[in-house]
């Protein structure tokens, strides 16, 4: 089968596409025959050994896809071959097979395609146990969502709106904020061209925002944290613009608020059954119309690099999908 390998840490364009050998599945595990896989930041950093998940060389970069199971291993009871299904795995997804572990596998919501299936799961899930179990976001509060555009922004605007939020969207241009606007925000800001905690200050009328979803670190990380009411809650999602922001300490104790870090990898593993709740509810919400993943592009799978570039230089609206199949 093909894949696309990161054979040495370095930026996107030191990706090779090349022939290896299909993956064999282990006692509990799946390998599926791949259709879409989805590009999100994570997949960046791994190339550069920036990341906390470090897969041994060479390796298969993509930690999300869609498909059809090709086979199954001892002991797997949950799926048969060709049920079609969507995982996220940290890596190894770039490929024309993947093999993940059978509790890493979902079987994809009823009236979804292969393509949305692949920018789903990731960015939703991380999104919504960020707001529901680490921010604890309720009806009639208000939520500030940085990076409003990307997929786990987008993703933000949507929980936020289904658990009933005000939604102020952050993001750097118009044509960003009108996608922010498309998928429910109620207020948007340009962070690069306005005051952001001016901006605040207007929209909530001085009282500041409850949650903040932020996954992008950087100088915003503070202001936000500024603008953060009583009892205020910031969600350590992400840090995109490339910089880990250092935070005065003593704001936590002037505003009676939280910073509360997320890790959805972590907890999907940790605490299986309340990973399961989630997705059940998300499925809910997806067939209620309350969420729509926003596909920008859908590329063939051996522009990975081109896709990556992008991603890396913050270039991409919701999520672009590498389709495998090449006919």
């Amino acid at each position: 089968m093909k894949a696309v390998l990161c054979r040495q840490y370095g930026p996107p364009d030191s990706l090779v596409i090349d022939d290896v050998p299909s993956p064999v599945p282990g006692p509990g595990e799946v390998v599926v025959t791949v259709k879409a896989a989805s590009v999100n930041f994570p997949d960046v950093l791994i190339i550069q050994n920036k990341y906390q998940v470090k897969p041994p060389l060479p390796f298969s970069p993509g930690s999300e896809f869609s498909g059809l199971v090709k086979v199954v291993g001892e002991g797997v009871t949950r799926f048969r071959p060709g049920d079609r299904v969507l995982a996220v795995t940290g890596y190894g997804a770039f490929a024309e097979e993947a093999k993940a572990d059978a509790s890493r596998l979902v079987a994809i919501p009823i009236g979804m395609d292969f393509q949305t299936a692949a920018a789903f799961m990731l960015t939703y899930g991380t999104s919504d146990h960020a707001l529901v179990d680490r921010g604890q976001l309720k009806a009639g509060e208000t939520l500030l969502v940085l990076g409003a555009a990307g997929g786990v922004g987008i993703a933000a605007i949507e929980i936020g709106k289904a658990i009933g939020a005000r939604v102020i969207a952050c993001a750097s241009n118009d044509e960003k904020l009108a996608v922010c606007r498309a998928h429910g925000a109620d207020d948007t800001i340009d962070y690069v061209h306005e005051d952001l905690r001016e901006r605040i200050k207007q929209i909530t009328g001085g009282r500041g925002v409850d949650v903040v979803y932020d996954a992008v670190g950087g100088s915003y990380t503070e202001l936000a944290l500024r603008s953060t009411a009583w009892r205020g809650r910031l969600l350590v999602v992400g840090f995109a613009a490339g910089e880990i922001p250092k935070i005065p300490i003593n704001l936590t104790l002037l505003k009676g608020c939280s910073i509360v870090g997320v890790f959805w990898g972590d907890f999907s593993r940790r605490e299986p059954e309340r990973f399961a709740e989630r997705v059940q509810q998300l499925d809910h919400w997806f067939q209620q119309g309350k969420l729509k993943p926003h596909v920008s592009e859908v590329l063939p799978f051996d522009r990975a690099a081109e896709a990556l570039s992008r991603m890396a230089a913050r270039q991409v609206k919701g999520k672009i999908v590498l389709t495998m199949d090449q006919g």
